[in-house]
């Protein structure tokens, strides 16, 4: 059952990647590239820490669980570095539009 959790939270941090990356290519303003583009990274940091849990869960072992230490502390790193970018570029966002529309 936890192993059908991990691999649904890896198949919707996959398609909230997807979906803002999308976004931010079809984006002509520079701002509100790198709002989707943090927005993207976030989804990607899901990702590698929702894989680094569902191995550690599928191969318990030794070495499993180095290199799932080192990722699940890579992907909340990219997590919150990208969240405190997103809030940042969130706030001129909606002025951008309104000056370049």
């Amino acid at each position: 059952m936890l192993n059908l959790i991990f691999v649904f939270a890896i198949i919707i941090s996959f398609v909230f990647y997807f979906y803002f990356k999308t976004k931010q290519f079809r984006s002509p303003l520079p701002i509100a590239k790198k709002w989707y583009k943090s927005k993207a990274n976030v989804g990607f940091g899901a990702f590698i820490l929702f894989f680094g849990c569902n191995q550690a869960y599928l191969f318990p072992g030794l070495y499993t669980f180095i290199i799932v230490a080192i990722l699940v502390v890579l992907g909340i790193f990219v997590i919150i570095e990208n969240i405190k970018k997103a809030r940042h570029y969130g706030q001129f966002v909606e002025e951008e539009c309104r000056i370049n529309q």
